[in-house]
């Protein structure tokens, strides 16, 4: 699996915008279809809501491709 560390600049970031910077997802429609086909977990849970807000301390897990810790 490919780790990656994301450093936060501000408060949060919504989940299908963190996956669009992270070049994860080529388009904002690609990022919620990963979502949608329940391939995106949160700290080891399923995340469902496309805006979700992403805070310091996170993981995010696109399949078993990618982790990402958000710093």
């Amino acid at each position: 699996m490919e780790e990656i560390s994301f450093e936060l600049k501000g408060e949060y970031i919504e989940l299908i915008q963190l996956l669009k910077v992270l070049q994860i997802a080529q388009t904002g429609g690609h990022a919620k279809l990963l979502v949608e086909d329940d391939l995106v977990s949160r700290n080891g849970k399923l995340e469902t809501r496309k805006r979700a807000k992403i805070v310091k301390g996170d993981i995010i897990n696109v399949g078993e491709i990618i982790s990402v810790r958000i710093i």
